[in-house]
């Protein structure tokens, strides 16, 4: 806790220094330009603050079903990015430029995509809304100091920061709520509401998960109130606004929304709760999802959920009966073949797995789930070319996800490559947040004559981003 203390109150400081270095003391409002770079920095404050789920899979899902939104909407300002993070917080929360965060504790308390749909298209509501930058328009002496004040504990999760009111000279003496008003979630509910018409989704799902928030909000009176019910006020008043409107449209001819499959979903939420919660507390849940679920699809991915414990224990004859029951019931779910190829890699089993994942590849060369758990797989036999062509489709698709990079230095390190292995060891760190690692590593990759001069010239570009970033964090 010390430590966490220390570590949010360096975050500050340095968020300080970041605002004074590289936005105007005082603002009436932000640019575009402004917010884009707000967002950088706050991506790469997250990243160094908090573990971000990464995986292909993971990121392909939520981003794919933001895009989804993004496709009723129109074009937009900001190249719009989803990421998951490992917190037990009931918590979501839309940054400057587009960057929008899921705490893996809220969808946690999820069972549909419509509930998850529901949620992402609110936070893209703000965004398109830009109820942040709004906030500076209200005070031309407030700074934008701060906004990233503020921003930093909505998204860090710090009641200290964020539970309505920051005060301070820093701010020359004006105060800014980054709450959002009524009015705001007003009118990203609304939106979201239209957009999940346009999408022939039932926005039901937002009052399920509005009733959600009541619950924790009544359950938690008097404790620490989860930060989405800070910085998203009022679920009572909310919920009531929905209910009237789902009211007005049965009062009309009644309109019908296409029934949601939740495989997707359900196999993206315990791929979360793997990386997220204790095995024996997701064991538990599992069962009683089995034990109690009145839906069949929730009872089936109880079993999926189960696979994934047993792998992780290394139970791999009950991990395959678990997941045979799931592909028993969704035969045409190609996904289930690379879990099943990814079970049988973890036990020793490649020469079972390499068809299975080169045609689940040949399938869909999109899918960087399969590119990259085919690309592990020949890196463990040994094949590093083949590993190295994968992996660098991932990295094309994928440019910031660390994992490929980390495995990118080991093929090089493999090879007596040590400068490229140096190169991307930083890229690495980078991107898990680790600045001054990654500073080391590109400055010497920079420098060594034995790198390719395109990836010398990435490394000094990237060291030259740095000292940027550097002012900030």
């Amino acid at each position: 806790m010390k430590n966490r203390k220390k570590n949010i109150l360096r975050l500050i400081a340095l968020f300080t220094l970041f605002v004074y270095v590289t936005l105007p003391l005082q603002a009436f409002a932000l640019s575009i330009g402004e917010e884009r770079k707000i967002g950088d920095q706050l991506l790469f404050s997250i990243r160094k603050e908090l573990p971000v789920l990464e995986d292909p899979d993971i990121s392909q899902y939520i981003n794919t079903l933001g895009r989804k939104v993004l496709g009723t909407i129109g074009p937009q300002y900001f190249e719009y990015r989803f990421f998951v993070v490992k917190s037990n917080q009931f918590n979501a929360f839309a940054a400057p430029a587009g960057l929008v965060f899921f705490f893996s504790g809220l969808i946690e308390t999820m069972n549909t995509e419509d509930q998850l749909l529901s949620v992402l298209a609110h936070e893209i509501g703000h965004v398109v809304s830009r109820h942040i930058a709004q906030r500076l328009e209200k005070s031309a002496k407030v700074s934008a100091l701060s906004l990233l004040l503020g921003v930093a504990g909505l998204a860090l999760g710090v009641p200290g920061l964020s539970q309505g009111l920051l005060t301070g000279s820093m701010a020359a003496g004006q105060t800014i709520n980054l709450q959002y008003s009524r009015e705001d979630e007003e009118q990203a509910d609304r939106l979201s509401y239209g957009w999940m018409q346009q999408m022939q989704r039932d926005p039901e799902a937002m009052e399920a998960m509005l009733r959600t928030m009541r619950r924790i909000t009544r359950y938690r009176m008097g404790s620490e109130v989860p930060q989405y019910l800070l910085t998203h006020p009022n679920p009572e008043a909310r919920l009531g606004y929905v209910q009237s409107l789902l009211e007005l449209e049965k009062q009309k001819a009644g309109k019908t929304y296409v029934k949601t499959d939740n495989f997707d979903f359900l196999r993206f939420k315990y791929r979360v709760l793997l990386q997220a919660s204790d095995l024996d507390k997701l064991r538990t849940h599992c069962a009683n999802t089995l034990a109690s679920a009145t839906e069949v699809e929730q009872r089936i991915l109880a079993h999926y959920g189960l696979a994934l414990v047993e792998a992780e224990d290394r139970n791999y004859d009950q991990a395959f009966r678990h997941l045979a029951t799931v592909r028993e019931q969704y035969p045409r779910k190609d996904i289930l073949e690379i879990d099943r190829a990814v079970l049988l890699v973890q036990g020793g089993r490649y020469e079972e797995a390499r068809p299975i994942l080169e045609q689940a590849v040949k399938r869909d060369p999109n899918d960087m789930y399969g590119v990259y758990q085919l690309a592990k797989m020949e890196l463990m036999r040994g094949n590093n070319p083949r590993a190295e062509q994968l992996l660098q489709r991932v990295a094309t698709v994928m440019p910031e996800y660390p994992q490929l990079y980390f495995d990118l230095g080991q093929i090089e390190s493999n090879r007596g490559r040590e400068g490229v292995s140096v190169f991307y060891l930083g890229k690495f760190n980078l991107y898990q947040g680790k600045i001054k690692i990654a500073q080391q590593y590109l400055n010497r990759a920079s420098k060594d004559t034995s790198v390719p001069e395109k990836l010398r010239a990435e490394a000094r570009a990237l060291v030259e981003k740095l000292k940027d970033l550097e002012k900030g964090i």
